[in-house]
C-alpha cells in the first residue's frame, strides 16, 4: 500500500513513491525511540547543544539541496524555499544557545522553610504529525525544543513530503544524533492512532486541519496524553488608517501571498475602514492581478502552484460557492486551467456572514475584503470567526493599536506588520486554531515534567 509519494504540483508528475511502514516496523521504531529516551534524557546539556548546533550547520550546508526538494514536493518557489531553510537553521541555533537557561532549576520561595526547586525534565517519546506547507520549519518548531528537553522524536510527515522527511532524518544521523533519538515513520492514519495509544508515547504535536486535530485529540484524550495542536486560521488584517496607501497595499499583498497564501497565519480577511475602502480594493486588486503564477524553480517566481491539483480544486469550489451566494470577484476567481494546480490571485468582496466562505479558511491566494464603518465594527468583524490564530493591526495611532490589540481574540497580534515568525516568538492560537504554543521559551514548556524537588527545613 503506497500513500507517500512525491508528486510535483507544477507538472503533475509523480516522481517517486514510498511504501508505508509495516506494523512490525512501527513497533521497532517505538522500541528504538523508547530505548533512546533512557539515555538521551540523562545526557549532559552540552551534548544536546552540540547536536542542535551541528544540525543547524548541516541545514546551512545543504541549503540548495533542501530547498529544491520542497519546491519539487509542494511547489514552494525556490527562493522562498531557501528562506525556509534559513529560519530552520536559526531555530536549532536558538535552542542550542538558550535551551540550557530555559531548563535551569527554578528555586521557589518556601513559606514553611527548607528548600524547593522545580526541575525540568523530558517526558519521553513524542509523536510529531507534520503538514506539507512548511516541510522543514514545522518540524524544527517541534523537534528542536523537545530534543533539547531530552525527549525523543517519532516524526510522521505529510504523505506528499517523504523526500524532505528522509532528508531531515539523514541530517540528524549525520549530525551524530544518538540511535533512536529522531526516527521518521511513513505511518498510515490507523497506525498513528495505535502509536498515540501506545504507553511508550507521552505526547503528540500536530499541525494540520481542524478535522485531523479533533481526531488526534480524541485518541490522545482517551489515553491521557498531552497534545499541542496548531490548526487552521483566518487571520484578520485591520487597516484603520494610513499615510501611505501604496505601502499599506504592498504590506497586504505580502501578508496574503507569501507561500502562495498557504499558511495558517497568513492574512486572509482584510477589514478596511470605509473612508479608504474603495481605493484600497482597487489598488489591492490591481496589485494581485499583476502577479502571474509561474515555474517555482525560477528564482524570480513569487507565486508557484498550490501544493496539489486537489488543493486547487478545493479552493476553486470554495470561491465558486461564495460567488454563487453573492460574493463579488474583483480579480482572478479560479484556477489557471482545469488540469492545473496553479491558481489566479483572487480578491473577493461583498462576502456576508450567511455565506460559507465567511467562516471558512481559504488556503491559497484568495483574499476577502470587508468594509467597516467604525473601529468597533472592525473589531467585531475581526473576531467573528471560529478561528483565533493571529491578527494584524495597521494604523498610525500607537495608542489605538494597543487598545484594539487588547480586544482581538487571537493568540498573536502584530502591529504594523502582517505577521511573521522568529525562533524567540511564541506561536499558537485560541478557539478552533488549537491549543498550546511552539517556539520561544514557551515551546520548551509544553512537553516537560516540571518536577518539584522539596527538601525539608527540619
Amino acid at each position: 500500500m503506497t500513500l507517500y509519494a512525491v508528486t510535483n504540483p507544477a507538472t503533475g508528475e509523480t516522481v517517486k513513491e514510498y511504501p508505508t511502514a509495516t506494523d512490525v516496523e512501527i513497533q521497532t521504531a517505538l522500541e528504538r525511540t523508547d530505548n533512546a529516551f533512557r539515555r538521551w534524557t540523562r545526557s549532559p546539556l552540552e551534548e544536546r547543544v552540540k547536536l542542535l548546533n551541528r544540525v543547524a550547520e548541516l541545514y546551512e550546508e545543504r541549503r540548495d539541496e533542501l530547498a529544491a526538494i520542497i519546491t519539487r514536493e509542494m511547489g514552494k518557489p525556490i527562493r522562498q524555499a531557501g528562506f525556509e531553510v534559513d529560519i530552520v537553521a536559526s531555530i536549532y541555533r536558538y535552542y542550542a544557545e538558550n535551551g540550557p537557561k530555559f531548563l535551569a532549576d527554578e528555586e521557589l520561595d518556601v513559606v514553611a522553610g527548607g528548600k524547593a526547586v522545580v526541575r525540568r525534565e523530558g517526558l519521553g517519546v513524542l509523536l510529531g504529525i507534520m503538514p506539507w506547507n512548511y516541510p522543514y520549519y514545522q518540524v524544527a518548531r517541534f523537534a528542536a525544543p523537545n530534543l533539547m528537553n531530552g525527549n525523543t522524536i517519532l516524526l510522521k510527515h505529510a504523505p506528499q513530503c517523504p523526500e524532505s522527511a528522509l532528508a531531515m532524518e539523514q541530517i540528524f544521523k549525520d549530525a551524530g544524533a544518538p540511535e533512536g533519538s529522531y526516527v521518521n515513520i511513513f505511518a498510515t492514519n490507523e497506525q498513528v492512532g495505535n502509536i498515540i495509544a501506545d504507553p511508550r508515547v507521552q505526547g503528540v504535536s500536530l499541525t494540520g486541519s481542524e478535522r485531523a486535530g479533533a481526531a488526534v485529540a480524541e485518541i490522545a484524550g482517551r489515553n491521557l496524553k498531552k497534545v499541542v495542536l496548531e490548526l487552521g486560521g483566518s487571520d484578520p488584517f485591520l487597516l484603520l488608517d494610513t499615510k501611505d496607501l501604496d505601502k499599506s497595499v504592498k504590506t497586504a499583498v505580502f501578508g496574503r501571498m507569501t507561500n502562495g497564501g498557504q499558511a495558517c497565519n497568513a492574512s486572509k480577511r482584510f477589514v478596511v475602514l470605509e473612508d479608504i475602502y474603495d481605493e484600497f480594493v482597487e489598488k489591492f486588486s490591481s496589485a494581485l492581478a499583476a502577479i502571474t503564477p509561474g515555474d517555482p524553480t525560477n528564482p524570480k517566481t513569487y507565486l508557484g502552484p498550490l501544493s496539489s491539483q486537489a488543493a486547487a480544486d478545493n479552493l476553486a469550489k470554495q470561491v465558486d460557492s461564495a460567488v454563487a451566494e453573492g460574493a463579488v470577484v474583483r480579480t482572478g476567481g479560479g484556477k489557471v486551467s482545469d488540469d492545473s494546480a496553479f491558481f489566479q490571485p483572487t480578491v473577493l468582496t461583498d462576502v456576508t456572514p450567511d455565506m460559507a466562505a465567511f467562516r471558512e479558511e481559504l488556503f491559497g491566494p484568495v483574499a476577502m475584503v470587508f468594509k467597516a464603518s467604525s473601529e468597533d465594527e472592525a473589531i467585531r468583524l475581526a473576531n467573528d470567526t471560529p478561528f483565533g490564530l493571529g491578527a494584524s493591526i495597521h494604523t498610525n495611532d500607537a495608542e489605538k493599536a494597543q487598545r484594539i490589540a487588547e480586544q482581538i481574540e487571537a493568540g498573536m497580534v502584530y502591529i504594523n506588520e502582517p505577521g511573521g515568525t522568529a525562533a524567540e516568538l511564541p506561536f499558537g492560537g485560541v478557539k478552533r486554531s488549537g491549543v498550546g504554543r511552539e517556539l520561544g521559551k514557551y515551546g520548551m514548556d509544553e512537553f516537560i515534567n516540571k518536577k518539584l524537588v522539596r527538601t525539608s527545613g527540619r
